[in-house]
């Protein structure tokens, strides 16, 4: 049977599923109840599923836990995490009871600006079209007003309009470069519509003025799009202590010593690309499954904080760790546009249920929140690497993980968990382990 298909997006979602399975499976009624298996019991909520996106067949899931204990701006909160990656809730919970005896977490919003861009091309003088923007920008953004009016009564709205000349890059190529606040909303459907009614304007204003001419040439429109890169839209969260009290009772090691290795290993994140890549990936485990938990656009938000990284020509730690006046102080400073109304939030019954969790946080709180959650998983992640190394925590959660693909009974798994007790887990310690238990 062929394997191309016209119109498969006005199917049925049960003709789409005979299609899929019939055409790119050994066993399609195997895979048709693969299918079903995962479909929530509740067709009402299921249905709201389907209309998420095109062509759904069934749902994807990832696990859902908390981490408890966390300490922020000293009020307590249990924090949600979607994650498949083993040890990374634990980890979470152990930084976040570490700090909550040694004064908590802070964290503090510093900007929440988000930009839109208009991108245009013009032939002509540069002294023309700056003219013609001076005179023409307050009526240009008066078009807008039917837009902005609602988001202006919330505290936000268009705060700053530029027209940037990027003709050194690209010939004839200019920006429209707006600034913009969003209140609680993360805003992509509010920024790009006003974009688009700024283009439509602009065009106008510009035909009005007979600023399109053979002499000067043609103002031609490409995309106006919001970006995902936001370094106005800021959050910084810290922990600090007195360097005697940053002790680990378990590992023997003394609060100068451990400070110091924790200063050190930050120091090698932020000169060596290599190293820094993976020291921010353990940040954004902590912040991609908060950004899941709550609805929000985590493929988004990676991108912007990684060009954020890269800001310096580099590719570079996004936290920092310094020893002063005898405190260890650890600090990490992120871009986040987050929202906490739209989108999915009212939409996907488990975002609401996290949301609920966290005691309904406006979107400065969630930026808190967040920011909080991607220190705690570094500062884990850091104290794993300087002490007993990252494997030995990470393989023992692994260790289920490891007994399910063998397949282990319920008794396998009970003997198992007590004998990795002390020793180290590795897939073959496992399987051997295995075989001579069956």
């Amino acid at each position: 049977m062929s394997k191309k298909i016209e119109g498969f997006s006005k199917l049925t979602k049960s003709e789409k599923i005979d299609w899929i399975t019939k055409t790119h499976f050994k066993n399609p009624e195997e895979a048709k109840q693969q299918l079903e298996s995962y479909w929530n019991v509740n067709p009402e909520l299921q249905g709201r599923h389907d209309e998420f996106i095109e062509n759904t067949l069934s749902n994807f899931y990832l696990p859902l836990g908390v981490a408890p204990n966390f300490l922020i701006n000293n009020k307590e909160y249990t924090i949600p995490m979607v994650i498949e990656e083993s040890s990374v809730v634990a980890a979470a919970g152990n930084a976040a009871k570490f700090w909550s005896t040694r004064g908590g977490f802070k964290a503090e919003v510093i900007n929440t600006q988000k930009v839109g861009q208009v991108h245009f091309l013009y032939p002509g003088k540069s002294e023309v079209l700056e003219r013609f923007f001076q005179s023409r920008k307050t009526d240009i953004l008066q078009t807008v007003k039917t837009l902005t009016k609602n988001m202006e009564a919330r505290g936000g709205g268009i705060t700053k309009v530029n027209l940037v000349n990027k003709t050194d890059l690209l010939p004839n190529y200019y920006q429209l470069h707006v600034h913009f606040k969003t209140a609680d909303a993360m805003g992509a459907n509010f920024i790009n519509s006003c974009l688009e009614q700024l283009a439509k304007s602009l065009l106008l204003f510009a035909e009005k003025d007979q600023l399109i001419s053979e002499e000067e040439g043609t103002l031609e429109i490409l995309m106006s799009i919001l970006s995902n890169y936001v370094p106005d839209c800021i959050v910084r969260a810290s922990i600090s202590c007195p360097v005697e009290d940053f002790i680990l009772e378990k590992n023997g090691i003394d609060g100068a010593s451990f400070a110091r290795k924790m200063v050190q290993a930050v120091a090698i994140a932020k000169c060596e690309p290599y190293r820094a890549v993976t020291h921010n990936k353990g940040i954004m485990n902590g912040v991609d499954a908060l950004i899941i938990a709550t609805g929000n656009d985590f493929r988004a938000v990676e991108a912007g904080v990684h060009a954020y990284a890269s800001r310096s020509g580099q590719y570079r730690s996004l936290s920092d760790a310094s020893i002063k006046d005898g405190q260890f102080v650890m600090e990490l400073s992120l871009p986040l546009a987050l929202g906490t109304v739209g989108g999915l939030t009212k939409l996907h019954p488990m975002v609401g249920w996290c949301m609920e969790l966290l005691g309904q946080p406006s979107a400065e709180e969630l930026m808190k929140i967040v920011a909080v959650a991607g220190l705690a998983q570094n500062f884990a992640a850091l104290r794993s690497l300087i002490t007993t190394g990252i494997q030995k925590g990470h393989m023992k959660m692994h260790l289920l993980n490891i007994l399910n693909q063998f397949q282990a009974s319920e008794s396998q798994k009970h003997a198992a968990i007590n004998h990795f007790k002390t020793k180290q887990v590795s897939v073959q310690a496992v399987d051997h382990f295995l075989k001579n238990n069956e």
